[in-house]
């Protein structure tokens, strides 16, 4: 049923065992006048969380839609929201494009139903990264909002035709999307997932009322975030995946498509506001995968009549293009030759391309291929702060284990200049590491 910002937090929430104690963190990281809490909510039989965000309060989601609304407009949404095509009703659509004109891009005051007055702010991406700035979140999670944020200016500069500066936010710039991305950022550092699997994205039907009027299904800033992403539609009318939803998952996705073969140990019910036919909630699952094994090719070839560097030579071709590895065995042949054993692993698809390598940089006449199943960890890479600046650091885990390890052009340009070993060298920059680390605690 698509995503939004609350469905998300509420459907990571409920993978933490400690729940209560993360809302209380998230209350505290200052983002003005913003609190939040978590209760039950059910959706076709099926029992989730549902996390409401209030600012000085009051629930301010439901007004976002409607800000720039007067009364008038809307005697005629039900016109609107019932037609299949705008069109069908051209005069009624007519006299609400007229009405809209009059209202005011600043920020606006009017009452809600029960007569209090309410401020909605339109906010420049400027003072969205000020509002960021001063929240009291580790440097990730800033780095982390800040991204999703500028996938959102990117969308809505090329929706509107006008530069990012130029950009004031309507629905994304409240501040319950702000706190609705910055409690996915921290719930997925919480987590540490090493990977996320997103399925095909619903995305509703119809048209959505918004700040700039009638737009279609999914609106023009959520269809651009979700370019080179799954979607469809379907018989479900309205808007099921806004914007943030759509950038938390376009920025944390490690890949879109079908659950992997897993052993799930967490399950998570993320409601949503309206109810649909079908259950209006995200699901979000965390386990481990059963078998992260992949097939590979193994092209091997004898050599006895090529010099060391044009060996050398070559395999730098093979990595350039691709080579998962390459590496030589030296090896007896016929007559008691010595030779090298060339051997150079690629995947399935790159065979082709390999074989066509092997051939022109080598003196081989035939190569012979062995496939085979590859078992590997799932590997990233990390900045870390030191006393000697930024340390690249692959980190390197699965099967119950993790390993690290500083990128090796990093620690031998800091040895090189400051005269240290390489011993010494990652030594100062583990101490330099732990201390960082404890002063962000």
């Amino acid at each position: 049923m698509g995503a939004a910002g609350d469905m998300l937090t509420a459907a990571l929430l409920e993978l933490l065992p400690d729940r209560d104690e993360f809302l209380d963190e998230l209350n505290g990281i200052g983002i003005p006048g913003v609190t939040y809490t978590a209760e039950p909510a059910v959706k076709c039989g099926i029992r989730g969380t549902h996390v409401t965000v209030k600012i000085n309060g009051e629930v301010e989601a439901e007004e976002m839609y409607t800000h720039e609304q007067s009364h008038e407009i809307t005697e005629h949404a039900s016109a609107y929201e019932q037609s299949h095509e705008i069109t069908e009703h051209a005069s009624a659509y007519e006299e609400f494009r007229k009405t809209t004109e009059h209202a005011s891009a600043d920020d606006e005051k009017h009452e809600n139903h029960d007569g209090h007055m309410h401020s909605h702010q339109h906010r420049s991406m400027h003072e969205i990264e000020e509002i960021i700035s001063g929240l009291k979140v580790s440097g990730k999670v800033r780095t982390d909002i800040l991204a999703v944020y500028s996938m959102l200016a990117e969308a809505e500069s090329h929706a509107h035709g006008a530069p990012v500066t130029e950009i004031h936010f309507h629905e994304v710039g409240t501040m319950d999307a702000i706190a609705d991305v910055a409690a996915v950022c921290m719930l997925l550092e919480r987590l540490a997932p090493e990977k996320i699997v997103v399925s095909p994205v619903h995305a509703g039907s119809g048209q959505v009322r918004c700040a700039h009027g009638i737009l279609p299904v999914p609106a023009p800033a959520t269809a651009y975030i979700l370019r080179d992403v799954p979607i469809y539609g379907g018989s479900i009318r309205g808007e099921l995946c806004t914007p943030t939803g759509a950038a938390l998952l376009k920025y944390f996705a490690t890949s879109f498509g079908d659950m992997p073969v897993m052993r799930t140990n967490a399950i998570g019910y993320g409601m949503g506001k309206k109810d649909f036919p079908a259950a209006n909630c995200v699901r979000a699952l965390l386990g481990e995968t059963e078998d992260t094994g992949h097939t590979v090719v193994e092209l091997c070839c004898n050599l006895d009549d090529m010099t060391a560097e044009a060996i050398g030579f070559a395999e730098e071709q093979f990595f350039a293009a691709g080579a998962l590895e390459v590496y030589t065995t030296p090896i007896q042949m016929k007559k008691s030759r010595p030779g090298i054993l060339l051997s150079v692993m690629c995947r399935e698809a790159d065979r082709d391309r390999m074989l066509q390598l092997l051939f022109k940089h080598t003196t081989t006449i035939g190569v012979r291929e062995n496939i085979s199943r590859r078992y590997i960890l799932s590997r990233r890479e990390e900045t870390v702060s030191t006393d000697f600046g930024e340390v690249r650091k692959k980190v390197s885990s699965g099967y119950g284990v993790t390993r690290e390890k500083y990128e090796y052009e990093d620690v031998s340009r800091i040895a090189r200049e400051h005269g240290l070993s390489i011993a010494e060298t990652v030594e100062h920059i583990q101490k330099s590491e732990r201390s960082e680390s404890g002063q962000m605690s």
